[in-house]
């Protein structure tokens, strides 16, 4: 009958189309009713293949709505629970035997398949939620990087565009000057094609100018002191009515100088995010310092606020886990942002660790580890 179903299926929706809900609902009802009436014809609940009517129930906590779920696990505890009343003998392979077990035994028969449904039942819902969830972070902190790659992109853009507009400019200004040559003084187009030559001078030096401050600052924009990045990060965060504290030292071994690092769009929405966090649930103040070493870079965040539960500190990172307010990290609520600005930290090479301050003390620090080497900018010497 299943065979004879597929069938039908595949010449009746010959389209390369989703199954709706409903249609989905449908055929594992079928495929339930169906296995219930072969388990039924072979014994029912003296049948040890019983458990298979969990299977149909699985699936249907995997890709169904909780609702139609639902339906399908009722269903197959409904089938279950009639069996005692209607079902053959379970055949045992011996000419005219027939055995038939302990309605006690057929009871733990049930109450086996009761509680395997709703166990598994539970678990592929759970794990299909946590499935979700996790394509809509992923697919949150892509709309964060697209964002910052559309910035980048808006300045090559701008370049290919200067370089473009000069050669047009170019043949105006040549076209304008051969008629000025061609111009007699009392011809009353001279005034014009001379207008028309200046102007095409303005935007050819206008052209001139970007693309030479452009080559100026690509460099310099490309890199920042480690000071500079932890200062532009907090900036916007100071006057908030929380005291924001900034300061770069140099640890064991590092250079007196903060190491030039390339600027990057990602590092900054990271620490902007930690900033944020740490400034909305702080008391009074939030501290960054930022720290290098010959090989590594450690910025810290941390505030005087209530710091993270316990329960919930194994667990950030993952999204939404939510425990600090983490809708100011941009990630729209329930830990979206904590997990976008850890992906983000992660993508360009380091790594972040959580923890409460020591006691007396309170609040919450985050740290954030790169190798030196990953985000050093080059020498250009």
């Amino acid at each position: 009958a299943s065979a004879w179903l597929n069938v039908f299926l595949s010449f009746a929706f010959q389209s390369q189309r989703l199954t709706r809900g409903w249609e989905a609902t449908l055929q594992l009802a079928f495929d339930t009713v169906q296995l219930a009436a072969l388990i039924a014809a072979t014994g029912g609940l003296s049948n040890p293949f019983l458990l298979l009517l969990v299977a149909p129930v699985t699936v249907a906590a995997l890709s169904l709505s909780p609702f139609r779920a639902t339906l399908i696990a009722l269903l197959a505890l409904l089938l279950a629970a009639l069996m005692p009343l209607i079902h053959l003998p379970l055949p045992w392979g011996v000419a005219n035997s027939s055995i038939t077990l302990p309605p006690l035994f057929q009871l733990g028969q049930f109450a086996a398949l009761a509680v395997g449904v709703v166990f598994f039942a539970l678990s592929a819902a759970r794990v299909s939620q946590d499935e979700a969830r996790l394509v809509r972070a992923l697919d949150a902190a892509g709309v964060v990087m697209a964002r910052e790659q559309r910035l980048s992109a808006l300045g090559a853009m701008s370049a290919m565009t200067t370089h473009e507009l000069g050669t047009p400019l170019a043949t105006i200004h040549l076209v304008a000057k051969e008629l000025q040559a061609d111009l007699t003084e009392d011809d009353p187009r001279a005034e014009d094609i001379t207008l028309i030559a200046e102007q095409a001078d303005r935007c050819r030096a206008i052209l001139a100018t970007i693309r030479e401050a452009r080559e100026a600052t690509d460099i310099v924009h490309a890199q920042i002191p480690l000071d500079s990045l932890v200062a532009e990060a907090a900036a916007p965060f100071k006057g908030l009515g929380v005291d924001v504290g900034v300061r770069a030292e140099p640890g064991e071994g590092g250079a007196p100088r903060a190491p030039i690092l390339k600027r990057s769009p990602e590092v900054l929405h990271a620490l902007g995010a930690f900033i944020e966090n740490a400034v909305s649930f702080a008391d009074t103040r939030v501290n960054v310092v930022a720290t290098w070493t010959a090989d590594q870079i450690m910025i810290t965040i941390s505030d005087d606020g209530p710091g993270f539960a316990a329960e919930v500190l194994p667990k950030l990172g993952e999204p939404y886990v939510s425990q600090r307010g983490e809708a100011h990290l941009g990630g729209g609520d329930m830990g979206l942002g904590f997990f976008i600005a850890k992906t983000l930290i992660e993508r360009t090479g380091g790594r972040i660790a959580t923890r409460n301050r020591t006691p007396p003390k309170k609040g919450a620090v985050v740290q954030t580890l790169w190798p030196l080497s990953i985000l050093q900018a080059p020498d250009l010497d």
